[in-house]
């Protein structure tokens, strides 16, 4: 595990980030290099593909700190999984944002796991005044707090769905579940959801910050 995290801190990030034929090809070259022992390699690896785990790592949570540590661990599980890792599978970014998924679903398990009740009426916060008018951003972060009172598995599915785009199948990729468990858990998850907005009358605040007051 030591060895490990100090391959993914060593090394420099490549420069431009190159195309993604390009990448791939250089993806498969650079994990045949890693199971050689090559830890340069495993660096720059895991290094071109960091924004791209650090903006999934997000969704899951938005403290930058805790950001920070979920990207950590999905690099140390890539390390450990990589001999495993087979090329012509599926692309190795692909293969990297299922770690990523499921890093952040188990995190958010155990967070349910020690969390307190809280009533709804208190559990999400109230945006600024100046926040409410034509604000996407406010609105993600007030649905991000809305969807942290779903269980994790429905948190999960909505999140995928809304903030990742995800189909139905790449969710199911993504999460190692079948096709319709995740149909299952999308319509139980919108209902769930729904409620919660229409308890804490906050389907005309949600509107308003995207759309703008009209």
């Amino acid at each position: 595990m030591e060895q490990a995290t100090a391959i993914i801190s060593s090394g420099s990030v490549v420069g431009a980030e190159p195309e993604m034929a390009e990448m791939e090809s250089l993806d498969r070259v650079q994990c045949e290099q890693c199971r050689d022992g090559n830890h340069s390699a495993c660096a720059e690896l895991l290094k071109r593909h960091e924004k791209r785990i650090a903006r999934l790592m997000w969704r899951f949570s938005r403290d930058r700190g805790t950001q920070a540590e979920l990207v950590q661990e999905v690099f140390v599980q890539a390390y450990l999984s990589l001999p495993r890792y087979k090329p012509s599978g599926v692309p190795f970014e692909h293969w990297l944002v299922r770690i990523g998924t499921r890093v952040g679903y188990q995190f958010w398990k155990t967070q349910s796991r020690g969390r307190k009740m809280v009533p709804l009426t208190e559990a999400v916060d109230a945006p600024a005044a100046e926040e409410e008018a034509n604000d996407p951003s406010a609105a993600a972060a007030m649905l991000h707090q809305l969807l942290a009172l779903l269980p994790p598995a429905d948190r999960l599915v909505l999140t995928l769905m809304y903030f990742e785009e995800c189909s139905i199948k790449e969710i199911a990729r993504r999460a190692g579940w079948n096709v319709a468990i995740v149909k299952m858990r999308a319509y139980r998850a919108r209902n769930r959801l729904k409620a919660i907005i229409e308890e804490k009358k906050m389907a005309e605040t949600l509107r308003d910050m995207v759309y703008g007051t009209p």
